[in-house]
């Protein structure tokens, strides 16, 4: 068949990104329309829900070669504690440590996957998951004077809204500070979901899918998994250092037990699941959905709202298996093959040479 002829398909993942660009410029000014003073408590969950699909996504990237990571708590806290050690001890721009966070990320995955990634399954979870312990148990006994120790340390944030007295009220300060926090959320989510859409178009994608399904047989076929695999170790890390610097920046402070907590691995572990593993937009809608029943148990029950979020989890696993990408992409399929499909009739196969209608 002459390649011209082949049926162009829509590039659904650039439209998507795009559509995710448009919806981030305008959400903070809409919710400021919509809730005015609430609008302020609205942008900090959509922050939130930004932070947990960065987080997720950014996970997803290494699943997709078939490793369980539980190393993602060491990256985010590595990110944390790198733009805090930089403000304290070196006179450099305060934005110089987002990516600064992302490098030092990356240069522990490098050393942690060049010594675990031959390991598999749950021997590859454990090793990680120890990881991340040994460095919070660095920087709880680290030197005070250096990283703070147990006390951890203060980080300056990155926007000081000014308040003026007579032009603005109280509520419109937090609102500029959150708005401000809200693009930056949202230029790493871009920046993650580009790097995503990249290896999906790209020829590790098959690596990646050989790896996982088998991976001795894709050794066979000329894929490297060892090299394959830390390259996707790597770039899962990068943009969880750069969350964890911008969180600390955010929250204002770096405690060992807040910066490297296993609850950051587990979220980055489940997000996926409900979303859907090994594709873009399952993480996201993952993200998105998580934050948004989170929210609302927590204002329907005021105590054990946590259960009520475990039982959507498990309900979830057990009904939706693929996730909710899956789920919904199977039924809109089974819709498709539903359908009666058109005769062709010898007009319709002399108007498009090739066989095509």
């Amino acid at each position: 068949m002459n390649p011209a002829a082949k049926r162009r398909t829509v590039p659904w993942d650039v439209l998507g990104l795009l559509l995710l660009i448009a919806v981030a410029l305008f959400t903070p000014e809409l919710l400021r329309a919509l809730f005015d003073r609430a609008s302020v408590s609205y942008l900090s969950i959509a922050i939130n829900a930004l932070s947990l699909a960065v987080l997720a996504l950014s996970w997803d990237m290494l699943a997709r070669t078939g490793q369980l990571s539980l190393a993602h708590a060491a990256f985010y806290g590595a990110g944390a504690y790198t733009t805090a050690l930089m403000l304290r001890h070196l006179e450099l721009p305060m934005w110089l440590g987002i990516p600064a966070g992302g490098v030092v990320a990356v240069l522990f995955a490098l050393l942690l996957g060049s010594l675990t990634l031959r390991l598999r399954a749950i021997y590859f979870a454990i090793a990680t998951l120890a990881f991340a312990e040994v460095l919070k148990s660095v920087a709880h006994h680290a030197p005070t004077s250096f990283a703070g120790g147990n006390a951890g340390m203060n980080v300056a944030p990155l926007f000081r809204p000014t308040f003026v007295a007579g032009e603005m009220e109280r509520w419109e300060v937090a609102f500029l500070r959150n708005e401000s926090y809200f693009y930056v959320y949202a230029g790493l989510l871009v920046l993650t979901v580009l790097v995503s859409i990249a290896l999906q178009r790209s020829r590790l994608r098959h690596a990646f899918t050989a790896i996982r399904t088998n991976e001795d047989v894709a050794g066979v076929m000329g894929v490297r998994p060892a090299r394959v695999k830390l390259l996707a170790f790597m770039l899962s890390a990068a943009g969880v250092g750069m969350l964890g610097a911008v969180e600390a920046h955010r929250i204002g402070s770096v405690l060992p037990d807040q910066s490297f907590a296993v609850a950051t691995t587990v979220l980055a572990l489940v997000t996926p699941i409900f979303g859907g593993l090994y594709t873009t937009l399952g993480p996201i809608v993952g993200a998105l959905g998580l934050s948004s029943i989170q929210e609302l148990l927590r204002r329907t029950f005021d105590d054990g709202y946590l259960i009520g979020y475990g039982v959507v989890l498990v309900l979830t696993i057990l009904f939706m298996p693929r996730g909710v990408v899956g789920t919904l992409g199977n039924a809109w399929r089974k819709r498709g093959a539903g359908k009666p499909r058109a005769k062709r009739t010898s007009d319709d196969a002399t108007e498009k040479p090739g066989g095509e209608a």
